[in-house]
């Protein structure tokens, strides 16, 4: 259904609202949810959708997302470069991992094909063979093969190898694919057989659909095919038979003659009961598998709760001593132990100071549940003291008093950025003996804002960002730029106080760096601001701006600019000198016309234009510093 299936269906009912994506077990997103509930209808008649009683309720906001179709924009895409540098096997590899330009796309997982191509070009005898381009391209072709198997990434590679040493020689030998084949045709055996069988054929089926890979294409894409529905079959009819009412059978039976059942977890989270698969275990919590009537899903619960004591407590012991490494939050308050969710963070009585609720089960019992929150507390309070230290040890000065020390509770509210404009009488009001006692943790009286320059590293930027938009209550927590960029977007609709706790200063079209304004501004307070002053190399280079955009950035932070065109000044050309005997070539009439055209150029004149705020007069200009600029250290 969720793949566009053109069905006459009035009603969508589901059944589970979760699934397995291949990575972790997760809920689905709205969007996806709609893609399913859309189904209901299609546009001939109302349709509508809800939950059964296997699946819990849906959130009020999610439905209103679904009925009105308004989902929460993409931020990223995710980007893979098509510029490959054949030339080496080092260079093709180094080309695949290159990193987007642009700051709306982000790399993403390491593909199938890319390992295997790593771990292929290490062997000598592949390596030996690459000795021109086009065999590269072939082995890059070859890596491309998908792992249909699921086997480990070195069986996986050898079959590639050999598929790479066949086709550089011509084919895929007939005999050799025929072997292969035979041994998969087959429709007898239990379901984990058929399973394997259905995914080496898929193999062979896409080796046969490669253009001039095999000699007779049109003979090998019926036989693969045909095997193909063979097992497909088989395997529909072995689980339509048995998987249900065996694992029924065998849990219940166990449960009534009250013997210990046996859980096992793998490095997948996948729980077998007595042999029998009955859900996954992420993190804490149990996601039982969905088939099955609500009979069979209760025994099944039950038997596993049953079974998973033991584990329960085990898992716990290994968490509480699990190093902070194995630990993260995300940007939108989750926290990990490694890929699993195990709790979320939740406002605490400051923003400093956030409290963590523990996702556990209430089958896993109070202690399992208490011991995981309790060793989650410690690890938010621990990222917050190391990452906001130079905060910190300012809120805990007690040498600091009157003036100096309101104004570092101010700071610290802010968690370590305040933009001066709000603060101007405070910053006024303090001393220079004020401001040195400030500065010696770090504090800088910036011109634009006031800050602490460590905790604009990208670490402290993110935790402080989920910490103020949980501290703020906002429904969606927005992301953190990407490091490493001087500007940013300057986005309409994003909450307010986003830019300047991102370290960022809005102006114009774009947001620059609170630290790099800084030091632009340092520049600027040399200009003639009355007279009128160009932008020069560094102020461009310091902003990475070309010259339209710098005007706009120069607009934003109250400049106006004038734009204007000039002749542009060429550089006398140097004579190179003649030596004796040495025939001078004259220049010919083409080259003289070239060089009497007139070049022109775009230049700004910027002078200070600052808009009015209020009924604050502006401040007079004293030398060379543009009106209502201070200067650094006032």
């Amino acid at each position: 259904i969720g793949m566009g299936l053109n069905l006459d269906i009035g009603h969508v009912g589901f059944s589970a609202t979760a699934k397995f994506d291949g990575w972790r077990m997760r809920s689905l997103f709205p969007h996806e949810l709609a893609q399913i509930a859309g189904r209901a209808g299609r546009h001939t008649a109302p349709g509508t959708f809800g939950v059964t009683g296997e699946a819990g309720p849906l959130d009020p906001e999610v439905i209103e997302a679904i009925e009105n179709h308004r989902f929460a924009p993409i931020r990223r895409l995710n980007w893979r470069a098509s510029a490959l540098d054949f030339g080496s096997a080092d260079r093709l590899i180094a080309s695949l991992e290159a990193s987007p330009a642009s700051e709306w796309l982000q790399r993403g997982r390491e593909a199938d094909d890319l390992r295997a191509l790593k771990t292929l070009s290490e062997l000598p005898p592949v390596r030996d063979r690459l000795a021109h381009p086009r065999d590269l391209r072939l082995l890059w072709d070859v890596c491309r093969v998908p792992d249909f198997q699921g086997i480990s990434a070195q069986e996986h590679a050898s079959l590639l190898a050999r598929i790479f040493g066949f086709l550089q020689e011509g084919h895929v030998p007939d005999d050799w694919l025929s072997a292969q084949i035979r041994r998969i045709d087959k429709t007898q055996g239990d379901i984990d057989t058929l399973s394997k069988r259905l995914a080496y054929i898929r193999t062979w089926t896409y080796v046969a659909q490669r253009d001039r890979w095999v000699k007779d294409e049109s003979h090998w894409r019926d036989e693969t095919r045909a095997v193909e529905d063979r097992l497909s079959d088989a395997l529909h009819a072995a689980l339509t038979q048995r998987f249900v009412d065996r694992r029924t059978s065998v849990l219940l039976r166990r449960l009534k003659q009250k013997e210990g059942l046996v859980a096992e977890v793998n490095d997948k989270g996948e729980v077998t009961v007595e042999g029998e698969f009955v859900g996954r275990l992420e993190g804490f919590r149990f996601h039982q598998d969905g088939t099955g009537s609500p009979d069979e899903a209760r025994t099944v619960k039950q038997a596993a709760y049953e079974a998973l004591k033991p584990e329960f407590h085990l898992r716990a012991d290994r968490f509480y001593n699990a190093p902070d490494t194995e630990f993260d939050f995300t940007e939108q308050g989750g926290l990990m132990w490694g890929t699993h969710a195990v709790g979320k963070l939740v406002k605490g009585p400051e923003a400093l100071k956030p409290q963590v609720a523990a996702f556990v089960d209430e089958e896993a019992g109070f202690d399992v549940a208490e011991k995981v929150r309790r060793r989650l507390q410690h690890f938010i309070d621990r990222k917050v003291a190391t990452l906001f230290e130079p905060l910190l040890n300012l809120s805990r000065d007690e040498t600091l008093a009157g003036l100096a020390r309101g104004f570092a509770f101010r700071l610290t509210e802010a968690m370590g950025v305040l933009p001066r404009e709000g603060v101007a009488d405070e910053v006024k009001a303090l001393d220079q003996d004020m401001r040195g006692a400030l500065r010696k943790h770090g504090v800088r009286f910036g011109q634009y804002t006031i800050f602490q320059p460590a905790l604009l590293k990208p670490a402290p930027t993110r935790l402080r960002l989920v910490l103020w938009s949980l501290f703020a209550g906002l429904d969606e927590f927005p992301e953190s730029p990407p490091p490493g960029l001087v500007t940013v977007p300057n986005i309409e609709g994003v909450p307010g106080g986003y830019y300047t706790l991102s370290g960022y200063h809005p102006a114009g079209a774009r947001a620059i760096r609170i630290d790099m304004l800084e030091r632009l501004s340092d520049i600027l307070r040399t200009q003639d601001s009355r007279a009128g002053f160009e932008a020069t190399p560094d102020m461009l280079s310091i902003t990475g701006m070309t010259l339209e955009q710098f005007a706009d950035l120069m607009s934003g932070l109250g400049y106006k600019g004038e734009r204007a065109e000039r002749e542009k000044v060429r550089a006398e050309p140097v004579s190179a000198p003649v030596a004796e005997g040495e025939v001078v070539n004259p220049i010919t009439e083409e080259e003289a016309a070239l060089q009497t055209v007139t070049e022109m150029e775009v230049y700004y004149t910027f002078t200070w234009a600052p808009r009015p705020r209020g009924n604050r007069g502006e401040r007079p200009n004293r030398g060379r510093r543009p009106e209502g600029q201070p200067r650094e250290g006032q």
